[in-house]
């Protein structure tokens, strides 16, 4: 039986609208007080099952060598390809499976095996070697365009022909949870003719997919559709966060630094490509038709939805702002990538590539604050009476995403952080 059949049921108890069913089985690390050696286990209903305590007792024969999942990263395992990936994830689905009595009927072995999901701390999944970000979402990168250029130039020359993007900080890559300290910059108002030095006024966040590289590849070569379908082991919640006015004043004529490398934020969890392979789903419409070198022979988008929230400090409770779906992306991930590496730009293990904000046609399916406020010309009202046009300091983000199946959904958890005052500027 397939790992993703939706009949598939663990003898863990799952609620249908719980993010970890048995055909997710998404790969994170972790800790617990009374074991702090971070190692690799997967999410299971409100548990996680320990690999590296799997491992060690020759339960999971398909990894060879040494334990790749006694590790403070999933660097060791990725490294070991596609083939392995998919019989451990095999292995992993055969031994939590209700039929199957290895772990259900060994008190014992389930003691040291399955950890609480609260009693554990999450750390960052993987040595993150590389992060570049894209700018693929038709719907938010023709809304930003209005924002700063107008209507008649929404989108550059280049925008429908590649996709366009840039290399940001692996350095400023955290796991959600971590809070995030308002950056400060240079900033220049319309009316000013000299620019200051001081606290970010327009801190956003932008509403992504992460996807990392388990494979990579040799500079001066390229990748094809089919080799980018295997270097890909996954996918995570990115949220790019952003400090519009300090972007405003830098960006040309180089495009984005500083305003976007001060923090990432990414979900603790990598859901595999394999467990998302059911909501696969073809992409928008392209014209005119990509180069040859980035054509796509079959559907590389995925039926995710992904939704942002937001929780002031003076609310009790997160507020949906924005609803979208990963399927929008005009260009796919493996369209990125094989543009990315087009130039032989080396790829390696643990690369992570950052789709872009994720928008769709609808207001409601905005994914950033700059186009929710349309940059602060229209605030957004929340439940409890107050505004925003950007965040403020106290406010904290969460972003949630999800694939509906047939009585389970394989969900993404979250990718959370709060916002905490900037240093003190120097005089």
């Amino acid at each position: 039986m397939s790992p993703n059949d939706p009949a598939l049921r663990s003898f863990i108890e799952v609620a249908p609208e719980n993010d970890f069913p048995i055909q997710n089985l998404p790969y994170g690390v972790f800790s617990t007080t009374a074991d702090p050696t971070p190692r690799v286990g997967v999410a299971i209903g409100d548990s996680i099952l320990d690999l590296a305590a799997l491992h060690a007792r020759g339960l999971l024969p398909s990894v060879p060598g040494a334990n790749a999942f006694a590790t403070d990263a999933l660097n060791d395992f990725m490294a070991l390809g596609p083939a392995v990936w998919k019989a451990t994830r095999g292995r992993i689905s055969e031994l939590l499976r209700a039929e199957t009595p290895t772990l259900r009927d060994d008190a014992a072995l389930r003691a040291a095996a399955l950890v609480p999901r609260a009693q554990a701390k999450l750390h960052l999944p993987y040595r993150v070697m590389a992060f570049s970000d894209f700018y693929s979402s038709k719907q938010h990168a023709t809304n930003a365009g209005m924002i700063i250029r107008g209507a008649n130039s929404a989108l550059a020359a280049n925008w429908l022909h590649m996709p366009i993007g840039y290399n940001s900080r692996n350095s400023t890559v955290v796991v959600g949870g971590t809070p995030i300290r308002r950056p400060l910059g240079q900033l220049k108002s319309p009316d000013s003719p000299n620019p200051g030095f001081g606290p970010c006024r327009k801190l956003d966040i932008e509403l992504e997919m992460g996807f990392v590289l388990g494979q990579g590849s040799p500079m001066g070569s390229m990748v094809d559709e089919q080799r980018a379908e295997d270097m890909i082991f996954g996918f995570t919640l990115l949220n790019d966060w952003s400090a519009r006015d300090i972007q405003a004043w830098e960006y040309q004529p180089l495009g984005p630094f500083l305003a976007k490398a001060f923090a990432t934020t990414i979900s603790p969890w990598v859901v595999t490509k394999e467990a998302l392979e059911p909501f696969r789903v073809e992409g928008p419409r392209q014209d005119p038709a990509p180069l040859p070198y980035l054509r796509q022979h079959g559907p590389h988008n995925y039926d995710v939805t992904l939704e942002f929230w937001l929780k002031t400090a003076k609310a009790g409770d997160y507020a949906r702002l924005s609803r979208t779906n990963f399927r929008y992306m005009y260009w796919s991930s493996v369209q990125q990538l094989m543009h990315h590496a087009s130039t032989g730009c080396a790829m390696r293990a643990g690369d992570l590539l950052g789709s872009g904000t994720v928008s769709g046609d609808e207001k409601s399916e905005r994914g950033s604050l700059l186009e929710l406020s349309w940059n602060g010309a229209d605030p957004i009202a929340l439940p409890n009476g107050e505004t925003r046009t950007f965040l403020e300091d106290g406010d904290s983000v969460s972003l949630r995403g999800h694939a509906q199946g047939k009585g389970y959904r394989v969900g993404f958890g979250e990718a959370e952080g709060m916002i905490t005052p900037a240093l003190t500027p120097p005089v």
